[in-house]
């Protein structure tokens, strides 16, 4: 089924279903996920956030899916949201946990959905559970052209990076979104995502001082750290599962690693899978979910009605 032949939902038919928190031991640490339940059919759809982000960030593309879906899972990966802050960061941690998941939750034959560290580490997964997933939509995954991780720049210590110096004290959410909504890129999201990313993403200061990031900069600097070098080639030439990738606007050159208003994805990843298909959509950034909640629901809906036609 293609995209075009899907009925637009409208504005009366989302709605904002209010998630149960859960959870699961994996790998030594303690993994929370949200889940929510649906009146339609079909597999479970799991969403895989990117570095830095939670769980809850997903909640708009709950929303455009308007309780079209039976189970949808999120969760908070290790050193993210409320989850446990235990090290290794190192991405293939990040794929282990993400397997161990959905080993623990039994999946069959989801449709893994991930947002760049995300995308990455559901490749990782389902090469390692194959029957626990049937389908990948891959959100600008931060899986590089082979030869670019041999000219990766690397940091000596968490320290060093950039990211370790985000501000980590907030007053309130309120003072985070109204800080964050005239800037580059938070400007370009979604009201409800920045709301969303800003009110979940925060937690009680430990002093009892406002509130800090539930993803400490040193944390999150220590997971690009633990990016560097983690050439998944080998598993995206394997992978049978239809893979879908969408690709934000890309140019020869970005302006840093952390440029990303710009795709730090290989423009032939979709290629090389077996099966993967590309989607190039110049007008996004790297924040499609934040940007397009509604775009990236019309594309799991059209993974499941394609896993239904498959049947």
């Amino acid at each position: 089924m293609a995209l075009a032949d899907l009925r637009p939902l409208g504005v009366d038919e989302i709605v904002n279903p209010q998630p149960r928190e859960e959870r699961v031991a994996v790998n030594g640490a303690e993994l929370v996920y949200f889940e929510w339940r649906g009146a339609g059919h079909g597999p479970t759809v799991l969403l895989v956030h990117a570095t830095g982000f939670h769980a809850r960030c997903w909640d708009g593309v709950v929303r455009a899916l308007g309780g079209d879906f039976e189970r949808v899972v999120a969760l908070d990966m290790r050193g993210h949201g409320r989850s446990s802050k235990m090290p290794p960061y190192d991405w293939r941690q990040f794929g282990a946990d993400l397997a161990a998941f959905a080993e623990a939750l039994d999946l069959d034959g989801a449709i893994g959905v991930g947002h760049s560290m995300g995308g990455h580490s559901a490749v990782q997964a389902a090469t390692t559970a194959p029957d626990r997933f049937s389908r990948l939509l891959l959100v600008d995954p931060v899986i590089l052209a082979p030869d670019a991780y041999r000219t990766m720049i690397s940091f000596a210590s968490a320290e060093e990076h950039p990211v370790s110096r985000r501000r980590d004290r907030w007053a309130s959410a309120e003072a985070m979104i109204e800080r964050f909504e005239d800037r580059h890129p938070f400007s370009l999201w979604d009201r409800s995502v920045l709301e969303d990313y800003c009110r979940h993403g925060l937690a009680p200061a430990a002093d009892g001082d406002g509130f800090a990031l539930a993803c400490p900069p040193l944390v999150e600097a220590s997971i690009y750290l633990g990016s560097a070098g983690r050439d998944i080639g080998p598993m995206v030439a394997a992978l049978p599962h239809p893979v879908v990738v969408l690709r934000a606007k890309r140019k020869a050159q970005r302006d840093g690693d952390m440029d990303f208003s710009q795709s730090p994805t290989w423009e032939n990843l979709a290629a090389a899978f077996p099966n993967g298909r590309d989607v190039y959509l110049p007008e996004l950034t790297h924040f499609i979910p934040m940007q397009r909640p509604d775009l990236v629901a019309e594309h799991i809906r059209a993974l499941r009605a394609d896993a239904a036609d498959s049947a």
